[in-house]
């Protein structure tokens, strides 16, 4: 490991942090359950734990994925920078950019570990 590198290679794409990034794409998607409750006027008590997790999942998943995309994102430039674009959208962009490319890029499935064929 450099000295400048802080985050170590394993906390991205190791098959825990897929599992973690892909729990906080999910819990940014659930982050539009409270916002659509205040547009349709239904009382927020119930649902400020929700909120939290919701940001929490989306802060985590948007610097993760963003650094994956800096790092170790392999497709085509021009591709890069349309996610780049789409990931700058909160919530919907990085969980996006996880279903979509992260969880398919080679760099992790080259890092899952093999399952042995019965």
């Amino acid at each position: 490991m450099r000295y400048f590198d802080y985050i170590n290679k394993e906390f991205i794409v190791s098959p825990t942090a897929r599992r973690v990034y892909r729990a906080a794409a999910v819990a940014s998607f659930l982050l539009f359950v409270p916002v659509i409750s205040i547009l349709l006027n239904v009382p927020m008590r119930p649902l400020r734990p929700l909120i939290f997790v919701g940001v929490v999942g989306t802060a985590m998943n948007g610097i993760a994925m963003e650094y994956f995309l800096f790092r170790f994102d392999t497709s085509h430039p021009v591709k890069q920078i349309l996610w780049f674009c789409v990931m700058l959208i909160p919530p919907i962009g990085p969980a996006l950019y996880c279903f979509a490319v992260y969880s398919r890029s080679q760099v992790i499935k080259a890092s899952l570990p093999a399952v042995a064929m019965e």
